[in-house]
């Protein structure tokens, strides 16, 4: 019984070692950059909200990247009426299964949910949208080294360009698109930090307010212990 405990205890760890490792690339940490985070969010409504929607967050959440409700309206809005509207997509899910064979998932929450061993979902995102190629035998004609076979085209190809594998099955570019490699990386950068930013708007006030608290235990911490000293001092 006890050997039987015992491997049930460890199976999860056998399992998570004998899995296969990816590398990932580390994705630029843009949080606290509005500027950075704004530009993520016009390629997301651009690019991405025709398919995926993030149906946790609503309109008016943008406004704490620095935007005024006006800006949102009028920039990034295409698919609402109010900013308390959530970020949504006209398309329906039994269309889109149709359409893809898949309804596309929400992303609200994918910057977390791809966090794993190899990297965290930041760099999971970075590493997926720049690893994009040619390839005649899928169905859209693209697929992707990190995620083999996927169903989702290449919708930034036109920004990328075009990307195939060569002899080593190493990507190389064919094609240059309308932004150059290091402005295509900017770009997803500033794509990828909107979506962690998507996934928990309000980190920067728990970080603030986690500081908030340790600080204030430490000088807690500095009246108690002479405290505790002054009422154990008689006790041997």
């Amino acid at each position: 019984m006890k050997k039987l405990l015992m491997a049930l205890l460890f199976t999860p760890v056998i399992a998570l070692a004998s899995g296969a490792s990816v590398h990932l690339d580390k994705a630029p940490d843009v949080q606290g950059d509005k500027a950075a985070l704004q530009s993520g969010a016009r390629t997301f409504v651009n690019y991405c909200l025709n398919c995926h929607g993030t149906s946790f967050v609503r309109y008016n959440r943008l406004t704490d990247l620095g935007l005024t409700e006006q800006q949102v309206k009028e920039n990034l809005m295409f698919t609402a009426v109010k900013t308390g509207e959530t970020m949504r997509i006209a398309a329906r899910p039994d269309e889109q299964k149709v359409w893809f064979g898949a309804a596309p998932p929400d992303l609200s929450l994918v910057a977390r949910a791809r966090a794993s061993e190899d990297g965290s979902g930041a760099d999971w995102l970075y590493t997926y949208l720049r690893s994009f190629y040619m390839d005649e035998n899928r169905p859209t004609g693209w697929n992707n080294t990190l995620f083999a076979n996927v169903g989702m085209p290449h919708v930034l190809w036109q920004l990328q360009g075009q990307q195939v594998l060569n002899k080593e099955q190493h990507l190389e570019l064919a094609i240059p698109g309308t932004l150059t490699p290091a402005e295509y990386d900017k770009q997803i950068g500033d794509l990828v930090g909107f979506l962690v930013w998507l996934a928990e708007p309000d980190a920067g006030f728990r970080r603030k307010i986690g500081f908030g608290v340790l600080a204030f235990l430490v000088v807690l911490f500095a009246f108690a212990y002479p405290l505790k000293k002054a009422y154990w001092k008689d006790v041997k």
